[in-house]
């Protein structure tokens, strides 16, 4: 018979996984199928037929998940500092560009080159190129996602404890899934409710370098960290407050991964 005593330390080892801070990846399912499917909306005839090439019969919204998905396998477990990159605080945008400079630690900055260099290898095979266009779609969410350029001493927001709509949650978890679950919308729909940019904002975004990709995350994060504080309860008023920086970041998104696909197919 099982003592009293271990079924207490078992409740308790379960309920400390139950809150253990995640390490997940940008936006979630919904956030990451957003970024896929705004980007095939600006693919070129050439470059979506060539991406159906590398991916078959699945779309990049599909596709955007599975750098996620594998994360149970620890065959992958090398691939889990591609999903950001830690920045420290009161940094000013040369601050910021130097830093990535002299950072050689795998990153979502320094990775996601490798993979675009990858897909223009014509000597990579099949299997390496459908690997590659999988990480770059995910990791084009990523660094959209303000806190996959935060701090490392929080774990991106992970540590920073809060509430969401009365449930307990942490930053970096409302910022991967609560804000974009609270919409209530299919990836479809979002994409469709957002993808409204302005043409000068598609000429800006499409020229933007990485380092500036990067760097305008970094203000946004920044910008959460300012107005948001361990143990805050968050809810309508901050859906308020955060809302269209949210749309903008899942946009710019899509149509940078666009971009990007459509320059390496050009």
């Amino acid at each position: 018979m099982i003592s009293a005593q271990k079924i207490k330390k078992a409740f308790i080892a379960i309920a400390m996984i139950a809150y253990l801070p995640l390490n997940a990846g940008a936006w979630g399912m919904t956030g990451h199928r957003i970024v896929g499917q705004i980007a095939d909306y600006y693919l070129t005839a050439k470059t979506r037929k060539a991406v159906m090439q590398v991916l078959g019969s699945e779309s990049p919204a599909m596709a955007s998940n599975w750098p996620d998905f594998i994360k149970s396998d620890s065959t992958y477990n090398y691939l889990s500092s591609w999903h950001y990159v830690n920045l420290p605080g009161a940094l000013d945008q040369n601050g910021v560009f130097n830093f990535l400079d002299a950072d050689k630690k795998a990153s979502v900055y320094n990775k996601i080159p490798e993979m675009i260099a990858i897909l223009k290898n014509k000597a990579k095979t099949a299997d390496e190129k459908k690997m590659a266009m999988r990480l770059l779609i995910h990791m084009l969410g990523d660094v959209h996602q303000p806190m996959h350029t935060a701090r490392k001493e929080d774990l991106g927001g992970n540590k920073v404890n809060v509430t969401w709509f009365g449930q307990r949650s942490n930053l970096h978890r409302v910022w991967d899934e609560g804000l974009v679950d609270y919409q209530q919308l299919s990836y479809t729909e979002y994409a469709a409710a957002i993808n409204h940019p302005t043409k000068e904002q598609l000429i800006k975004w499409r020229h933007d370098s990485l380092k500036e990709t990067v760097y305008e995350s970094y203000v946004a994060c920044n910008k959460i960290y300012e107005l948001t504080k361990a143990d805050d309860k968050l809810g309508y008023r901050y859906n308020f407050e955060f809302v269209d920086l949210l749309n903008e970041q899942l946009l710019k998104g899509g149509v940078r991964l666009a971009q990007i696909l459509n320059n390496i197919y050009a």
